[in-house]
This record gives structure tokens, C-alpha cells and sequence, in this order.
């Protein structure tokens, strides 16, 4: 089973997110726990996808001053996620909290950096946020920053893995959300793409939530997903 394929658990209890995986058969699969369903259940649910042998990418983004993140990730660590993300727009001494929280309580979880969320584009951007620097432009700055931080890699747009890897390293982890099959809705995400598509651009890591999850069948549309993600792989 491929360790780069997350199923976003975007739920609103934990007795629907054992629905969605064991009626499913979906076992030992890796799964993402946003802030739905862990402000509902909160440790519950991550002792149960433990004990399930699911890897776990805790999606929490936290932003906030460095103090609190640095505790906040110390008390997060007792969960034992293998990814756990901030958003990097709390500035280079947050990311480096962050990371010193976790270091502090041995935790071994890559630290990822949100550059920006896949419901933001360009408009929204400079209309909006008042940043006047392009998207690329702005989530390669934002990436460069969190890796100088001790950031292991960053949250973006398919869109924009390329000049991040470019201007990073190809060792800089990318993990992809907004991943849809093709014949599947955009939903309320602008920077969208396909496994394919991901992987070709260099995606480490992708997310895959109601393009599976709403699917007649998520068993099969996940392995859809899969087969995409995995004939796509070119050995460099």
C-alpha cells in the first residue's frame, strides 16, 4: 500500500470515519485528521487510527504567535503523527518554534508549512490579501522561508511544485491537497489537479478527499487514485 496517498477523513465523528474505512475495507491506508473531526473527538479518533495501523497526517495549521505554537506542538506530540503542518505565513521564528516543539518531546514528525490554501487564487490574493506578488512567487518565498526555519517541507498547489523544488531542492517535501479523478467536481478548490498531474509536477505526497470519499465506491475510487498516482511515477 502506497504511503503517499492520504485520504482526507473530512468527517463529523469518529463512528463515521470508521464507517468510511471499514466498510470500505479501507485498512492501514494513510489518512489525513483535519480540524473537523479532532476538535469533535480530539485524542479518540487518533488512538483509534493508531491501534488501525493508519500513518496519520495531523492537519491543524497552526498559526499563531511562536510561544504558543512551540507548546501547542509539544502537546501534540504525544499523538505521534507522522505529518503535522503551521502555516508559513506565521513568519520564520513560528515555523522554527514549531520544530523546537516538536524536537523537545522526541517526535519525529515531519514538519510541513502551509504556503497557501487551494481555495485561494491570484485574484483572491491580490484583491484580497492585499500581496501583490504573483502565486508562484509568493508560495515559493513562503516555501524557502519555512525550509531556512527547519521546516521538512510544505502544503501547496500541485501548480506549484516545480519552481518549489526548483528553489528548495528536490529532498523539500511536497504533499498536494485539492487531488480530484478527472470526471470529479472541483468542489470549493481553485488549484486543482489529477494523481497524474501531481506526480508528474513532483508531488511527494498528495491528499485525496470527496473524490473518494463521496464516490459510489471510495474502495474503488481510491484505488483509482492509486493506479493514477502510481503508473504516473518516472524514475528520475
Amino acid at each position: 500500500m502506497s504511503q503517499s496517498v492520504y485520504l482526507a477523513l473530512d468527517v463529523k465523528s469518529l463512528q463515521e470515519a470508521k464507517q468510511l474505512l471499514e466498510n470500505n475495507n479501507l485498512s492501514n491506508i494513510p489518512v489525513k485528521v483535519g480540524m473537523q473531526l479532532f476538535y469533535r473527538e480530539g485524542e479518540r479518533v487518533l488512538a483509534y487510527l493508531k491501534e488501525q495501523g493508519h500513518p496519520i497526517f495531523l492537519d491543524l495549521k497552526l498559526h499563531d504567535i511562536p510561544n504558543t505554537v512551540k507548546e501547542s506542538m509539544r502537546s501534540l506530540a504525544q499523538y505521534e503523527p507522522d505529518l503535522i503542518n503551521v502555516h508559513a505565513a506565521g513568519g520564520m521564528r513560528m515555523v522554527e518554534a514549531a520544530k523546537e516543539g516538536l524536537i523537545a518531546e522526541n517526535c519525529h514528525a515531519k514538519l510541513l508549512a502551509v504556503t497557501q490554501l487551494t481555495s485561494t487564487d491570484e485574484q483572491m490574493l491580490n484583491k484580497q490579501l492585499l500581496i501583490s506578488q504573483s502565486m508562484d512567487e509568493t508560495v515559493k518565498h513562503y516555501a524557502s522561508i519555512s525550509q531556512q526555519s527547519g521546516a521538512d517541507g510544505v502544503v501547496c498547489s500541485v501548480l506549484e511544485v516545480p519552481s518549489i523544488k526548483q528553489a528548495c531542492g528536490e529532498q523539500f517535501l511536497a504533499l498536494t491537497p485539492g487531488i480530484r479523478l478527472s470526471e470529479s467536481e472541483h468542489d470549493d478548490q481553485k488549484r486543482v489537479a489529477t494523481p497524474k498531474l501531481a506526480r508528474k509536477n513532483g508531488s511527494d505526497m498528495i491528499v485525496v478527499g470527496r473524490t473518494v470519499s463521496n464516490a459510489f465506491n471510495p474502495k474503488e475510487a481510491y484505488e483509482q487514485v492509486l493506479k493514477e498516482w502510481s503508473s504516473s511515477y518516472v524514475k528520475q
